[in-house]
């Protein structure tokens, strides 16, 4: 009885022992020694990272510029760009990792993301309490943008300031004067009074002048407003204005209200700066005094003697 030729199965080894279909890469795996199984695993993986990086690279050379090119048709600032851009890159990522699942032949990607989903969401929800809250915060300075890139804000009662660099959906980062930058979560801008005197298109400074009470209030209080409407950095409309505020102990305190254009930080310090120093050189030259507080010891010092003899006699 002559003998049967045994005939191989494909991929014996895997799938059950079911057939299975190797591609030009497995098959070549195959060849160089690896088992139909290794060989149609590291094919899948393979295949993955191509169509990954391939849908990603056409994503990033093609998709992401058309819609920045469609923002910045709409005039919309860096502000609001950033997280729309964020969103559009994690956009590209998704449909190149869903179609990547496919062509690497793992199945159906979104059915493998529901099960990844349903066993994950209860640890990433206690993990990232914060992260999410901060997200949220990041969401409503987006839409309520209580400030915007390059913006001089201030919070927390004034400790800190600086200008506004960046802005993503977790963080803010501020550059301060002393020029270090700051991570700020989200939620410190939010949950808190937030200050942004650059709001508007201008800004109102003002600042108090001390004068003695010998001195003429009306001439002070117009050599203040002179020198304001001489700067060319303060407006005119609304004019500089002073009020008496304050009387010390050994002043009386003028305080000069006036306004500045398109204010920034460096134009509110020099401008104040320029302004101050005017102000008192016109007062050395018009003989009006900035008294300083003078303090007046008054008593007596005696020995313990007999005579009861006083070495100071008392101030009259």
């Amino acid at each position: 009885m002559s003998a049967i030729p045994a005939v191989p199965l494909q991929g014996e080894a895997g799938n059950g022992g079911g057939d299975l279909d190797l591609g030009l890469i497995g098959r070549a795996l195959e060849d160089a020694g690896l088992t139909a199984a290794q060989a149609g695993a590291a094919e899948g993986a393979i295949r993955f990272l191509i169509a990954l990086v391939a849908i990603w690279i056409v994503g990033r050379v093609l998709i992401l510029p058309l819609v920045k090119r469609a923002l910045d048709r709409r005039d919309l600032d860096e502000h609001a760009q950033n997280p729309l851009l964020m969103l559009a890159r994690f956009g590209v990522l998704f449909v190149a990792i869903a179609v990547a699942f496919g062509f690497g032949g793992f199945g159906n990607f979104f059915v493998s993301l529901a099960g990844i989903a349903a066993a994950g969401t209860l640890a990433v929800g206690l993990a990232m309490q914060n992260v999410l809250s901060n997200f949220v915060a990041g969401a409503f300075i987006y839409t309520d943008k209580p400030f915007r890139i390059g913006d001089w804000i201030e919070w927390d009662d004034g400790t800190y300031s600086g200008v506004v660099e960046d802005i993503s959906f977790r963080v803010t980062r501020v550059r301060t004067f002393d020029n270090e930058l700051l991570t700020v979560p989200n939620t410190e801008l939010t949950d808190n009074v937030l200050k942004n005197p650059v709001d508007a298109d201008k800004l109102r400074l003002k600042f108090v002048f001390g004068i003695g009470y010998d001195d003429d209030i009306d001439r002070a209080s117009e050599i203040i407003v002179e020198e304001a409407e001489k700067h060319p950095n303060i407006m005119d409309d609304p004019a500089p204005s002073v009020r008496l505020t304050e009387l010390g102990d050994s002043d009386m305190g003028l305080q000069s209200r006036f306004w500045i254009a398109n204010p920034d930080r460096a134009d509110f310090v020099r401008i104040r700066g320029e302004y101050v120093t005017a102000v008192k050189r016109r007062f050395d030259e018009e003989g009006i005094d900035i008294p300083y507080p003078v303090r007046t010891l008054e008593g007596d010092l005696s020995f313990g003697s007999d005579s009861g003899q006083s070495v100071v006699q008392p101030a009259e």
